[in-house]
């Protein structure tokens, strides 16, 4: 590999380009680790093409396996969160031995910083409605052992979500956990809000972490190179790499 990737490799996967958030994580990362990016082509955010996107993704797992990277993470919840956690679990068990390299979703991938920071109930934000009801979300943190206390929802269409402010989003999210004393933590679903700036004075101001996807992404693709390089500004998740 290049030497800008003498810590390590990530393949990643990300559903559309319309998100900023591949800077943000590039940003965030320390130096030595390398990303390397494929993208699909989701232009709506419609349930149909979620549920048709595991083909996709499959064929470029296995296309960043050839190239020989150290870890791969399919970014985009939805069509995992589909899958329930048992389906997705053995879909990336089966990747796993047939690629031989280490594979985590975004959704294992928040599951994993949720608990990493002791935490049992928490408000869900999400902007988009692939998920009709919110039964896929919340049936999947629920079966992975958490309370969803209420569902923040922004009425906005895919393509325009990084349109709201962080500002909005602080607001409104404010509002939610002020509504649900009992919450212990925030779960922001999705990558293009571009509301990095919002999660340092939301935890500040609520005195409760914030699981946001790139934040929560550059934690475990640290922990999983065993790398240790804290960034503050961002959250505790990065701050103390628990």
């Amino acid at each position: 590999m290049a030497p800008s990737g003498w810590r390590g490799t990530v393949g990643v996967i990300k559903p559309t380009r319309r998100s900023t958030s591949t800077q943000e994580l590039t940003n965030l990362l320390p130096k030595g680790i390398r990303l390397m990016v494929q993208y699909l082509n989701v232009r709506r955010g419609a349930l149909e093409e979620f549920q048709s996107a595991i083909p996709a993704y499959e064929a470029m797992v296995s296309e960043l396996a050839g190239l020989g990277v150290d870890l791969i993470h399919p970014e985009g919840t939805p069509p995992f969160l589909l899958l329930g956690r048992d389906g997705e679990r053995k879909l990336i068990q089966r990747w796993r031995r047939k690629f031989g390299i280490p594979i985590f979703t975004s959704a294992m991938n928040q599951v994993a910083a949720l608990r990493a920071l002791k935490v049992k109930n928490i408000l869900h934000v999400r902007a988009t409605s692939w998920d009709k009801g919110n039964r896929a979300t919340v049936g999947y943190f629920t079966d992975a052992g958490f309370k969803v206390l209420a569902t923040e929802r922004f009425e906005v269409p895919f393509a325009d979500i990084s349109r709201i402010s962080w500002q909005e989003v602080y607001k409104a999210t404010k509002k939610a956990v002020l509504k649900h004393p009992r919450t212990e933590a925030i779960y922001i679903q999705g990558s293009g809000w571009g509301s990095l700036d919002m999660i340092e004075p939301l935890e500040r101001d609520l005195g409760i972490p914030v699981v946001y996807p790139v934040t929560a992404r550059c934690w475990e693709i640290q922990k999983r190179l065993r790398v240790r390089a804290p960034v503050t500004g961002f959250g505790r998740l990065l701050a103390e790499l628990p």
